[in-house]
């Protein structure tokens, strides 16, 4: 039941950005990452206003969020950046349970500079695609 939640918090998350990307998978995953660092940055505003209890809410739906993602991984298709990504997204859910137990927003901060990076390269994926559907088309 806890893993049906998720991934509906997760669809709803989703949902508010404006409809469901169901057939452009590429385009979802954006949305996730986008989805979970705007709760983030909304729970660092308020730690800095000590709403701790709408803080605690939104880390919440962000590392739901980050569970979708990591959980949306193929592991067999994806090898060891499948796993990298997995560890990162583990490693992102502990800064965050952290943020939420220690009130300190340097632990949001870095969790939001890697879910970052990590959506600058997945934004270059559909463009290394093509280079490589172009080349095998030579």
């Amino acid at each position: 039941m806890a893993a049906h939640n998720s991934k509906l918090a997760a669809y709803q998350s989703v949902a508010v950005h404006g409809g469901i990307a169901a057939d452009d998978p590429h385009h979802l995953v954006l949305m996730l990452m986008d989805g979970a660092m705007q709760r983030i940055a909304a729970a660092h505003g308020c730690l800095e206003r000590r709403d701790l209890a709408q803080k605690a809410q939104l880390l919440q739906r962000a590392i739901a969020i980050i569970a979708e993602l990591r959980g949306s991984l193929d592991h067999q298709r994806g090898g060891a950046l499948a796993q990298n990504l997995a560890e990162l997204y583990e490693y992102m859910t502990r800064q965050l349970v952290r943020a939420n137990a220690e009130n300190k927003p340097h632990f949001l901060e870095e969790v939001s500079g890697l879910l970052a990076e990590v959506r600058c390269a997945w934004m270059a994926v559909p463009m290394a695609l093509k280079q490589a559907e172009d080349a095998r088309g030579r």
